[in-house]
């Protein structure tokens, strides 16, 4: 298999367009790969995987395995049976934590292809083949591999009965597949088409007990969070998405985990943990961003106003409406020429660049607010940035409903025409996964709206629907008016509260009245027939010896 002279187009990350992905033990590879396992050998399950890593069907020249020991005290020595290529490294200078190993680890790789492997898990002899078969299909994707839970003692399993059972394909009969449970990530494959359908979320399920991606693409977005020792692969999986990244389950490549999974065990405790970390730096979670007002490490989106020739109430009138929206995690980004205010000598009320003095004193103070001459090509990691033009004011609610509307309808590029001149007057709101994505599959000169539209969708509005006006229109409400409103609402909930109570007393009233007129006329009836109907019955009857019904027997005839 050769590789592909123009990188597949795949539309989100429905990476059922790839074509010709090949069967297992019928390419041939070409690729090299770095197989990373960060281990602090407490548990004595790393012989064990190496075992497995030994019997890969991979070739064994373009297989390399580094074992980054971070326990506190070393190992001494790597197992006899392990793959040909191994290295053993250990942090320095006191550092740990496993993002910090797979870091140092994937800063000493030597394979095209970084392979992230716990040290509990027994690999299937095909298990890395069938990861690295979609890796010389396209250069962005992330595949996952499909490991099930087992609970043995580890001392009950020998290195040697591991590398048996690889090299005689009984890997399968080591442990029992009815025993054992499926990581919690099968269950959202198997409601999304394994990830085809997932959308921008598929990066939710990146779990790092074993996947791979290009050692280009996890070197571009930065590596590891070391700050986080937990959630660490999830908190990558979103970066690797907002750089354009397709994310791959592959159900071939199968392993045993030995042991039972943390977050099955401890749910709550690692949510608990987990949670405050990952709110900062993933926007897209908005359930942990529920409170009003909070500045995050990581914003939802970026709003960029250009100064050049505005003016002041032009400029902090968009500035100002898109920091009043009602989406709180929002930046802006206000571009001009700023280099050339300088401190020098000049008449304040006639100098040339007053205006962007002015809008500079105004927001100098505002941590949200920053200033820059030439505009980044893309916001990475905030996953949206929205364009409005000065003395434009998006309304309180737009940038949440366009950015729900972008989300239902998997857009890259969302433009609202605001005003005809000599050219249509825009705002714009891009995804930066899309234009990571276009930027990556886009042909030289290739226009990048084009690619986008390819990969996810461009859709051209009116700005008017959507809340994007001039300043004059523009209207805000201010959190007293809110609160106004709110006091008015809870009193009119009381007094419709108590109106309703009033119905429902009514009603049991009612009830209570029927149930007594039911039994009355029952009372009634049981007279009529008592003192009217069975005398007249008596006298009808007595002629023609009739026995009545409730006559006695021997009784009522003459």
């Amino acid at each position: 298999m050769t590789s592909p002279t123009r990188q597949p187009r795949i539309p989100a990350n429905d990476h059922g367009v790839i074509e010709g992905v090949p069967a297992l033990g019928e390419w041939t590879p070409r690729l090299s790969v770095s197989v990373v396992i960060p281990t602090s050998g407490s548990r004595g399950t790393l012989p064990l995987a190496l075992a497995g890593l030994a019997a890969q069907t991979y070739p064994r020249h373009l297989l390399e395995v580094i074992v980054v020991d971070d326990g506190e005290q070393p190992m001494l020595r790597l197992p006899e049976i392990r793959p040909e290529r191994t290295r053993l490294i250990r942090p320095k200078d006191g550092r740990w934590g496993k993002p910090h190993a797979c870091n140092l680890g994937a800063s000493t790789a030597e394979g095209d292809v970084v392979h992230w492997l716990d040290d509990d898990l027994v690999l299937f002899p095909d298990h890395v083949e069938a990861q690295m078969r979609w890796h010389h299909l396209a250069d962005y994707l992330v595949v996952l591999g499909h490991p099930r839970f087992v609970g043995p003692d580890p001392s009950e399993l020998s290195p040697n009965e591991v590398l048996a059972a690889a090299e005689a394909g009984a890997v399968a009969k080591l442990f029992h597949e009815e025993d054992s449970t499926p990581q919690w990530t099968e269950k959202r494959w198997n409601r999304t088409s394994d990830l085809r359908t997932a959308g921008v979320d598929a990066f939710s399920v990146h779990v790092g007990a074993t996947s791979s991606l290009p050692a280009a693409l996890f070197r571009a977005v930065g590596g590891m969070d070391e700050s986080l020792m937990l959630g660490e692969d999830t908190e990558l999986g979103y970066r690797l998405a907002q750089a354009g990244a397709v994310f791959v389950p592959d159900r071939a490549a199968r392993a045993w985990h030995l042991g039972r999974s943390t977050v099955t065990g401890r749910e709550p405790e690692v949510k608990r943990h987990n949670w405050p970390y990952l709110g900062e730096r993933v926007p897209t979670f908005r359930w942990l961003r529920k409170t009003p007002g909070r500045g995050y490490r990581v914003p939802y989106v970026e709003v960029v106003v250009d100064a050049r020739g505005a003016s002041l109430e032009e400029v902090r009138a968009t500035v100002d409406g898109a920091l009043g929206s009602w989406t709180p995690d929002v930046s802006v980004r206000i571009t001009g020429p700023w280099s050339r205010l300088g401190d020098g000598r000049r008449v304040p009320l006639d100098d040339p660049d007053l205006d962007l003095r002015l809008i500079s004193a105004g927001y100098e103070g505002d941590a949200r607010v920053t200033f820059t001459e030439d505009l980044p090509e893309s916001c990475f990691p905030i996953p949206f940035r929205f364009h409005c033009p000065a003395g434009w004011v998006p309304g309180q609610d737009a940038l949440g409903r366009l950015i729900a509307f972008a989300d239902r309808n998997a857009l890259g590029v969302l433009s609202l025409a605001l005003e005809e001149r000599d050219e249509v007057v825009h705002a714009r709101l891009e995804r930066t996964a899309a234009l990571s994505r276009a930027r990556l599959v886009a042909d030289p000169g290739e226009d990048l709206d084009d690619v986008v539209h390819e990969v996810f969708g461009t859709l051209w509005d009116v700005g008017e629907k959507w809340g994007v006006v001039r300043s004059e229109s523009a209207t805000t409400v201010s959190p007293e008016t809110l609160q106004a409103e709110l006091e008015k609402c809870r009193a009119r909930s009381l007094v419709l509260q108590d109106r309703a109570n009033r119905w429902r007393r009514q009603a049991t009233r009612g009830h209570a009245t029927r149930t007594r007129w039911r039994h009355a006329s029952r009372r009634v009836a049981r007279v009529l027939m008592r003192r009217v109907a069975r005398p007249v019955m008596r006298r009808v009857a007595r002629p023609v010896g009739l026995r009545m019904p409730w006559a006695a027997p021997g009784r009522g005839r003459l």
